[in-house]
């Protein structure tokens, strides 16, 4: 069951890894790897439901408190919680080392989403690729060692349960011999050694006990009370007088009657223990004689089986030596086809190194060439340069000497309308100081008296007086309706 739960987790794991490290490969869809995935997967789903299947009946047997093993199973029950507390923790531990190889997988891929060609940033890169590879590493290494101790562990189980199984087959082939349990024995039933043979004493007993009862005919109230008195006087005959009180209805001669009832149950009661611990002593020295013979019969089939395990070993160390001389052979052949691969590698560096040197010379020979334009195109720029320099100082100093002139001409330009404007005012200037004289010679004739006239306002200004002056000629009133456009539905009312 261990075992079964230890495959389960190692699916899991197995499942986590390919997810985290599954973003590295490049997986190409075939039928096969969908066939072993298919195939993977079923035998995990049977290995579950046998794990759930032995879960059930185990806990039917452990958790039952019926059970005569229970005590036995206790500590089981202690070692399956310990066991699964381990298994607890050890997936908790492969998680944590997933997860942490899955966000180094994740920062690398988001590294590459923004690739700069920089030494500095490949060697970031390289950096992250060694620390991914290296926890991977770990991680393999510390399964692999968990996984060989698992394999010893199964081993050691595999051999306990082996010599386990000679042992019940020892068992099975000597002549059985049934024991009453314990419990039996505690409520008085008969021990049986064989199909017909029963202890005397307790057969005895338990006539006994079928003709009178276990409180020889009273009942319990009586009978509880009559043990209490008894039990105080530690079967004295001075309890009678005080068993008469507490006992009320019965008389001299029913207790003295109960009372050699009491003895002989006592007396019979210890005779059958003494029977059945003289019963259990001889059968403690035939479970020892028979232990004994088992010792025996084990150390016989481990003798058969140390004498297989050395036949066993030296077919192994015949096979591994015939192994080693193959895999000796394999390697001189593998080294010879290195030495010839090498050799070959040389031929073909030699002569990539010729390609290499004829392209060199070739791209020199480029170079000088492109090197020699260059120089030429720079003269040539430079030619030209230089003359277009010096035609644009010719036109410049050319621009500079027109527009000299044009600035002369039209300062003198400006020098004559700037005279012939203060000509202008000044004549206008006198002809204003003629008309101010004689206009004060004017007033100096005219003394003009005006009178004011407020009701002038009110009165109708001549424009108006003949606006009304053509309208009562065309004899015309005022105009009653006047076109207009019609006024759309949605407007009107607003």
């Amino acid at each position: 069951m261990a075992a079964l739960a230890t495959i389960v987790m190692a699916g899991d794991c197995g499942r986590m890894l390919d997810s985290v490290s599954g973003q590295q490969q490049v997986l190409v869809p075939g039928c096969r790897e969908l066939g072993g995935k298919a195939a993977f997967s079923r035998e995990l789903c049977k290995l579950r439901l046998q794990i759930a299947n032995l879960e059930k009946d185990k806990n039917t047997h452990l958790f039952n408190k019926r059970n005569e093993f229970r005590a036995e199973y206790s500590a089981l029950e202690e070692l399956e919680l310990k066991l699964t507390n381990n298994r607890k923790t050890e997936k908790m531990k492969v998680q944590r080392h997933l997860a942490k190889i899955h966000h180094n997988v994740k920062r690398f891929q988001s590294q590459l989403m923004d690739v700069k060609p920089t030494p500095e940033f490949i060697e970031k890169l390289k950096e992250i690729m060694e620390e991914v590879e290296n926890a991977i590493s770990v991680f393999k290494e510390e399964q692999r060692q968990m996984y060989e101790e698992f394999l010893k562990e199964e081993k050691t189980t595999t051999q306990e349960i082996s010599a386990v199984e000679k042992k019940i087959e020892v068992w099975a082939q000597t002549p059985t011999i049934t024991m009453t349990p314990k419990t039996t024995v505690a409520k008085g039933a008969s021990i049986k050694s064989g199909p017909d043979s029963v202890l005397v004493e307790i057969a005895e007993f338990d006539q006994f006990l079928q003709q009178t009862g276990r409180q020889g005919g009273w009942d319990d109230f009586d009978h509880h009370n009559f043990l209490k008195v008894w039990i105080k006087h530690k079967g004295k005959p001075s309890f009678i007088e005080e068993a008469l009180q507490y006992l009320v209805g019965r008389t001299h001669e029913d207790i003295m009657q109960h009372v050699q009832w009491y003895q002989e149950f006592l007396f019979l009661e210890e005779r059958q223990k003494e029977a059945i611990q003289k019963w259990k002593t001889k059968k403690q020295y035939e479970k020892m004689n028979l232990l004994r013979m088992q010792v025996q019969a084990e150390e016989e089939l481990d003798a058969v089986h140390l004498a297989k395990e050395k036949a066993k070993q030296l077919k192994l160390e015949k096979e591994r030596k015939e192994q080693e001389a193959h895999l000796q052979s394999w390697k001189k052949q593998k080294e010879l086809e290195l030495a010839l691969e090498e050799e070959q590698k040389m031929k073909e560096q030699v002569e990539k190194m010729k390609r290499q040197r004829k392209e060199n010379q070739k791209r020199l020979e480029l170079k000088r060439m492109l090197k020699d334009c260059a120089e030429q195109k720079k003269e040539k720029e430079e030619f030209l340069r230089l003359e277009a320099q010096m035609r644009g100082e010719a036109e410049r100093e050319a621009r500079q000497w027109l527009v000299a002139r044009d600035i002369s001409r039209f300062q003198d330009r400006d020098f004559q309308k700037l005279e012939c404007k203060l000509a202008d005012k000044r004549a206008k200037e006198g002809k204003e100081d003629e008309r101010e004289k004689r206009l004060a010679k004017l007033k100096e004739k005219v003394d003009a008296q005006i009178q004011r006239d407020p009701s002038r306002l009110f009165k109708p200004t001549k424009g108006w007086a003949e606006h009304i002056k053509d309208t009562g000629q065309n004899n015309g009133g005022p105009m009653l309706f006047l076109p207009h456009r019609a006024i759309p539905s949605w407007r009107q009312g607003i």
